[in-house]
């Protein structure tokens, strides 16, 4: 078996060091978009068996009172994303026009929206299980101006 030169040791030295203040840098100070060097917080809790589950959504109104989903696949945005702007929709709801735009980007003939909100649905749970039932409660709303 082949022993490290000096330079070697020295080299994975420098290196676990490196590692390790990232690491600890990243878990006083980091957020999501640091990983793996930071907290991924999407698994850092869990709620208690009788507690609700909240389900952050963004949904548009059409006209005609019709509820869309505006999910990734209708806007390009990333759930992920969109949860982590959730504080400044909340402090600005003006700021989901950047959602409406995104839409109308992928459906140029789709309906036209009169409103878009934040809603996070709350999703009732009894013993670890869900219900079937939730509320929904509405962190932001902005209307579309005309």
């Amino acid at each position: 078996m082949d022993t490290l030169t000096p330079v070697g040791r020295r080299i994975r030295l420098v290196v676990t060091l490196l590692a390790a203040a990232l690491l600890l840098g990243g878990t006083l100070a980091g957020s999501d978009d640091w990983f793996p060097f930071g907290p991924f917080r999407m698994y850092a809790g869990v709620n208690p068996p009788n507690e609700p589950a909240p389900d952050p959504r963004i949904e548009g109104v059409t006209a005609d009172g019709q509820v869309i989903a505006l999910d990734e696949a209708r806007t390009g945005l990333r759930r992920a994303e969109v949860e982590g702007w959730q504080d400044s929709f909340a402090a600005d709801p003006g700021r989901l026009r950047r959602v409406l735009v995104a839409y109308d980007d992928r459906n140029p003939s789709g309906p036209r929206l009169v409103d878009i909100r934040y809603v996070n649905r709350m999703h009732e749970i009894h013993r670890g299980r869900p219900t079937g039932r939730y509320r929904d409660v509405v962190l932001a709303e902005w209307r579309v101006p005309a």
